[in-house]
């Protein structure tokens, strides 16, 4: 079954991220009040937020430009590793879908592949180490193992869904040794990584979106 999502005039499904973001606001800051500064959700909220304006005063033509109209606006407006980390992101996932009217399981593939990369080149985190990277890469390679097995997209955005809830439950049970929790060694277990928490509410709510705009 070849099914396929239409990109053009998709805007809303970053708008979707937007409210995903702030609706978890004061969850994801609680998270990270536990091992860290306890603003994740705050600064996330706000660089979402900010973004939801842009797109709403200047809807965007295509995915590939909402995504780069994010990425930007997390640039600018978060502070701290985020913005860059999660900017880079949304860029080098836009610029993969750049072009293309529709999105199929191979080009989404390549979004997160691209995605990823883009994450790694700018930290030094890997597998393991509490952040984003153990949400990130579980879900990636759920979803790849999925489109490997020659699922349908549908069923490739769900295998994403839950390789990145298992990752980001993964956690749970990681010493943190990236940022600023790495100084509570030991005591860094036991607790979920916030950066991993809203890496997993971002990927569920792509997912979801997609899954919802799917042409056969």
């Amino acid at each position: 079954m070849n099914q396929c999502f239409d990109m053009r005039q998709a805007g809303w499904v970053v708008l979707d991220l937007v409210e995903t973001i702030t609706a978890h606001r004061d969850y994801l800051s609680e998270i990270d009040g536990a091992i860290g500064d306890g603003d994740h959700g705050i600064n996330m909220s706000k660089g979402f937020s900010l973004c939801g304006e842009r797109l709403r005063a200047s809807p965007p033509d295509s995915l590939a430009a909402a995504l780069d109209t994010l990425s930007v606006t997390l640039l600018e407006g978060i502070g701290g590793s985020m913005g860059p980390l999660y900017g880079c992101l949304f860029m080098a996932m836009g610029m993969a879908l750049e072009g293309h009217a529709s999105l199929d399981r191979q080009l989404f593939l390549k979004a997160l592949d691209d995605g990823i990369a883009a994450v790694q080149a700018i930290g030094d985190a890997r597998l393991g180490d509490k952040t984003l990277i153990d949400t990130l890469l579980p879900a990636r390679d759920a979803y790849r193992q999925a489109v490997d097995a020659g699922l349908p997209l549908g069923d490739c955005l769900q295998a994403l869904q839950r390789g990145a809830q298992a990752g980001c439950e993964s956690t749970r049970a990681l010493q943190a040794r990236i940022g600023r929790a790495s100084r509570l060694g030991e005591r860094s277990i036991g607790v979920l990584d916030a950066g991993a928490c809203s890496c997993a509410l971002i990927l569920d709510s792509l997912a979801h979106s997609l899954q919802s705009g799917l042409r056969h």
